[in-house]
Formats: structure tokens, C-alpha cells, sequence
């Protein structure tokens, strides 16, 4: 393990484990390895637990359920550091880290324990107050750079806000199509240059007089600044409708870029308050001929990158798994 945790390049870590010669054996090794780090106290401790995730996701964790060893950032911008299933729950020990003069340390009170699967002893969850010692050490927090197998089309909304017509098919997207992808689409048959397809979802919504927002949708596809669409819209509406309404001209698609080094790419999609006056059956098809159009866009570019992945069949995938969804409780 010693020369496992000096290893520094992610092709150089898989060069070593793929020349081990018992895989299971090694396994075995690396899981005894990571349910000592997991409940880390220290940067260091972090730091080992992040390179035995990324050796389990080379190699594969078997029989153990695959986590990540992830680092994010508090709304403060603290640093925070958890474990993920495929699922997005937290297992083992996640924590919101303090900086120091000297370094950083996890804190008393806002450190938690979550049980696991791969557990071997009868720790329960502990919430925010699990135990914890001020530990400085003044060392970079790393997070995993590759990543375990996972469904890899993640619908999500930026802010909760809707017309109220719109709320059961947005919970439905949120409690059914999407724990449905997580579970029936087949990752382990795509590949691994892929981790994640973020489609945003922004709805118009009017809550009161001091909390609206209702997009206009441009008719041109070519992508708008924040300082344009202010200009075209004075165009098209007086000042007074603009504000009394909360206008704000969009692009129905925005399109992020691929990021090769986290494996992700970010849509939004726009909805107007037009959708919202549709019945339930109607916003479920238009959502999903919207959706299909940025997923196919995405794949139509990430294809001309050469990557090795089966875009087709994670298409078809969740294709099949959006009309099912598409089909059932209209109301």
C-alpha cells in the first residue's frame, strides 16, 4: 500500500494495479484499506481514502457497493468531503472543513456518520454531531478523478419555484422518472468516459408581486447574452409589462462544455409559462421531446470526441425508460 499512496497519475495508479497479479486478492486488500480511512479524522486520512476509491474504481469493488470519495464546497465556501453511492447517498463520514492559519480541520458539529452496506462493525448514523478532534494539517483536499459506474442523465431544477399546474409532473420527475434511471439504466455497459449529463430545468413561476419570473422564449437558437436578451426584450415588450410580469428573454437550450477531467456537461432548458397551462399529459410529452433534444445534441457532440462509450445504447436506455414514465398517471 505504501507504493500504492505515492502513486500520483491516475495512468501510472492503473499501470500498478493492472499488473497485480491476484485482482481479488488485491480487492480485498484495498476494501480492508478503505474501512480504516473512511472514518477519516484528517486530511491525511481523506487523502488515502480518495486514492483507494479511485484503485476500487479501476479494478472494481466486486461484491462491495461502489462509492465515490468526493470533494465539494460549503454555501461559506468551506470545503466539504463525503462518500457517494451510485444512488447520491452519503455512506461513511461526510464533513464541512475549517480553515486555519496553518492548515484545515474538520469540526465538532458539523461532521456526520451514515451507515453502509460495506460496514463490518454496528456504528448508526449520527448527524452533524458525530465525534471529532481539531486535526490541522496543511495539505491540499483531493477528490476522486475518475469514477464508479452510475446512471449517467441527471435531471435537476435550479431553483423549486412553478406555476402550481406544473407541480405533480415536476415531482413526478423528480420522485419516479429520476429514481428510475438511477436503478434501470445499465452504466456498466457504456463505459467510463461519461460520468455525468446535468439537464437543468428552469420554470417560470409567479409567486407574488416581488417574487416572479417568467421566460420568453428567443426564436433564435444562437446563443443570447444576458445583455442582448435585456435589449431584444426592451424591443419587444413596453418597460412597465416587462416588470409588472418579470420578463426574461432566454434560449429555450443552453449547452455547457464537456469537461474531460470530471467526466461531466450541463444543459438548461427554459420553460415558459405557456407549458404550464398545458394539461398534465401535454407537459409530460413536451418535456419530454425537450429533454430528448438536448440529450441527443449532447451525444451528437461528445461523439465527435472519439470517446469509448456506447452513447447509442444509453440512448435507447433511457429512451425506453422515458416513455414508460411518459405513459403512465395523466391527471
Amino acid at each position: 500500500m505504501t507504493e500504492l499512496y505515492k502513486i500520483d497519475e491516475l495512468k501510472e495508479l492503473e499501470d500498478f494495479l493492472r499488473s497485480q497479479k491476484d485482482t481479488d486478492k488485491l480487492r480485498e486488500t484495498l476494501i480492508s484499506e478503505f474501512l480504516k480511512y473512511s472514518d477519516y479524522k484528517n486530511v491525511t486520512d481523506w487523502n488515502k481514502a480518495v486514492k483507494i476509491c479511485e484503485s476500487l474504481a479501476i479494478i472494481g469493488w466486486g461484491n462491495y457497493e461502489p462509492l465515490e470519495a468526493l470533494r465539494g464546497k460549503f454555501f461559506n465556501g468551506n470545503p466539504m468531503t463525503f462518500f457517494l453511492n451510485k444512488l447520491g447517498e452519503c455512506r461513511f463520514v461526510d464533513a464541512i472543513w475549517s480553515k486555519r492559519k496553518t492548515g484545515f480541520t474538520m469540526e465538532q458539529g458539523r461532521t456526520s456518520y451514515h451507515v453502509s452496506p460495506n460496514q463490518i462493525d454496528e456504528k448508526e448514523t449520527i448527524l452533524s454531531e458525530y465525534e471529532t478532534k481539531e486535526d490541522i494539517q496543511d495539505l491540499k483536499i483531493e477528490s476522486q478523478r475518475n469514477w464508479a459506474p452510475k446512471n449517467p442523465i441527471w435531471i435537476e431544477r435550479g431553483i423549486s419555484n412553478c406555476y402550481d399546474n406544473s407541480k405533480s409532473v415536476i415531482e413526478s420527475i423528480q420522485n419516479e422518472l429520476q429514481p428510475t434511471l438511477n436503478t434501470k439504466m445499465r452504466p456498466e455497459k457504456y463505459g467510463n468516459s461519461i460520468n455525468r449529463i446535468i439537464i437543468n430545468n428552469s420554470h417560470s413561476f409567479f409567486d407574488n408581486a416581488h417574487c416572479k419570473t417568467n421566460y420568453i422564449i428567443s426564436k433564435s437558437e444562437k446563443k443570447i447574452s444576458n445583455q442582448k436578451a435585456w435589449e431584444e426584450l426592451h424591443k419587444m415588450y413596453p418597460k412597465e409589462e416587462i416588470e409588472q410580469n418579470g420578463y426574461y428573454l432566454r434560449n429555450r437550450f443552453e449547452y455547457g462544455p464537456f469537461r474531460k477531467d470530471t467526466g461531466k456537461v450541463k444543459a438548461n432548458i427554459h420553460f415558459e409559462k405557456e407549458f404550464s397551462e398545458l394539461n398534465h399529459k401535454e407537459q409530460k410529452e413536451k418535456f419530454s421531446e425537450y429533454t430528448l433534444v438536448v440529450l441527443n445534441t449532447i451525444v451528437d457532440k461528445l461523439k465527435k470526441k472519439k470517446l469509448n462509450y456506447n452513447f447509442d445504447l444509453m440512448l435507447e436506455d433511457f429512451s425506453s425508460i422515458l416513455n414508460e414514465w411518459k405513459q403512465k398517471n395523466y391527471g
